[in-house]
């Protein structure tokens, strides 16, 4: 019964979580490293609009895309029945 109290004692996670130093995981120290000598270009949270990233499709065009094959999907579904013996 003592083995398993101490077996429980040394891999309880509050006991890890309260750790005063935590090392950092093995990719955080590789990037840290790979940074320290090349450290990365800033990269902005939205693209500019101008960029040639690729162009958007108006809604119009997505809009008319689902109608479309909403349209085509009940042709097919209208034709099915109709050849299908009751």
């Amino acid at each position: 019964m003592a083995e398993q109290d101490d077996w429980q004692r040394e891999f309880d996670l509050r006991w890890a979580d309260s750790a005063e130093h935590k090392e950092p995981s093995a990719r955080a120290r590789m990037l840290a490293a790979r940074w320290k000598e090349n450290p990365p270009d800033p990269i902005p949270f939205r693209a500019d609009p101008a960029s040639p990233g690729g162009s958007r499709r108006s809604s119009w065009v997505s809009t008319a895309v689902v109608l479309g094959c909403v349209a085509a999907l009940i042709v097919l579904l209208g034709y099915a029945q109709m050849r299908s013996p009751y």
